[in-house]
């Protein structure tokens, strides 16, 4: 079994920053594709950011020059580093991974969510 367990969300001002971190733990052969999502409630859960099992990043087009992805594949853990935060960034904040078990299978798994408010 795997576990994603988030860390780092809070309240902040506008033009603050965030490192939200979620770290991989359980049965891991490797951790592959990572990604963080938001969700505001009663809006659909938005894709923020990607990073490959080789580095490789993608961004939503509403958070590119301010947030920044990375990853540590030896502690199988996945950053999100939020500058310049805008209240409309304020969401529900959720680890996503590709995890392949002792199997070599597969599988997706998410975090609970961290909450990241945003104050004007």
């Amino acid at each position: 079994q795997v576990q994603l367990v988030e860390s780092g969300g809070g309240l902040v001002q506008a033009g603050g920053s965030l490192r939200l971190s979620c770290a991989a733990s359980g049965s891991i052969f490797s951790a592959n594709a990572m990604a963080w999502y938001r969700q505001d409630p009663g809006k659909q859960r938005e894709l923020v950011a990607t990073i490959s099992g080789g580095g490789s990043t993608n961004y939503a087009d509403s958070v590119k020059g301010r947030f920044t992805i990375s990853r540590d594949n030896a502690k199988n853990t996945v950053y999100l580093q939020m500058n310049s935060l805008k209240p409309e960034d304020t969401a529900v904040y959720y680890c996503n991974a590709l995890i392949a078990g002792p199997n070599r299978y597969e599988y997706e798994y998410w975090g609970q969510g961290t909450q990241v408010t945003v104050s004007s």
